[in-house]
Parts: structure tokens; C-alpha cells; sequence
């Protein structure tokens, strides 16, 4: 299965922010969206970083005045990404290795897509065990008869 699948049952709409912008703000737009990070672009819409909630613990455990930085300040700078032709299973490798959460989907231009989360690939994996095992139940039933 391929990342392109998982993008096809996700929102089209990619949430990003300014690396100028504040962590307060990005602390709100993760918890009014319920997401656990953000891509950080650029004003030409390029990926410059990811923030995730992790960052901003590991920021607060450092320095409680936290609010006063802007995301760039705080944010994960080098960011790996996908490619919607990649294997899930590759992706959950690089992810579990690389112990992080997001992985931002570019195209072969470089331009955003989409992101994916280790819960989205999680569910996936799932979903095609759970396929795999009806379709054996289903034969191994056919053959009983």
C-alpha cells in the first residue's frame, strides 16, 4: 500500500503557519484542528519546518517563558519528508526509527501535499490485516462446504 492512499481519505485542506508567527497561536490552531503538529512554510509556501507538541514541551521544559517565542524559534528545522509513491511500510519504519509522529508528503517539485501521522499508518496497516483475514476466512469457509 502506498502513502497516496492514505492522503485520499484525509482532509484536502493542509494547515500551515509562519515561522514569525507565536507559539501561543500555534498552540491554539493544534487544539482547535485536534492535530499534534503543524507544517511551518515560508511566504512562498515552502516547508521551512515542522512544530509539533512535542517540540513545545521539550521548549517549556527548558524555558517556561515559552509564549514569548515564535515558532521558528522552536520548531523542528530538519524536517524529513515522503513522497505519495512511497511504501507505508517503509514510511512506519522511518518514522518508528527517526521517533516521530508527522511525516509532511511532497511531490517531486517539493511542494506540500499533504501530512501523514503514525496513527494514519497504523490504521491502514490495520485495515489491510482486517482485509487479508476476511478474504482467508471467506476461502477457508468456501472450502468447508
Amino acid at each position: 500500500m502506498k502513502v497516496s492512499r492514505i492522503l485520499a481519505t484525509k482532509p484536502t485542506k493542509i494547515i500551515t503557519v509562519g515561522a514569525k508567527q507565536e507559539i501561543r497561536s500555534a498552540v491554539n490552531m493544534l487544539a482547535e484542528h485536534r492535530i499534534g503538529a503543524l507544517l511551518v512554510v515560508n511566504e512562498t509556501g515552502n516547508l521551512i519546518g515542522i512544530l509539533s507538541e512535542r517540540d513545545i514541551v521539550r521548549r517549556a521544559a527548558e524555558d517556561e517563558d515559552v509564549f514569548s517565542h515564535t515558532i521558528g524559534d522552536v520548531m523542528t528545522r530538519n524536517v524529513r519528508v515522503g513522497l505519495p509513491q512511497d511504501d507505508i511500510m517503509s514510511v512506519a519504519h522511518t518514522m518508528t526509527e527517526g521517533r516521530f509522529r508527522h511525516l509532511p508528503i511532497v511531490d517531486d517539485n517539493y511542494d506540500l501535499v499533504g501530512m501523514i501521522s503514525i496513527g494514519d499508518v497504523m490504521k491502514a496497516q490495520r485495515d489491510a490485516y482486517r482485509g487479508e483475514i476476511d478474504t482467508l476466512e471467506m476461502q477457508i469457509m468456501a472450502g468447508e462446504d
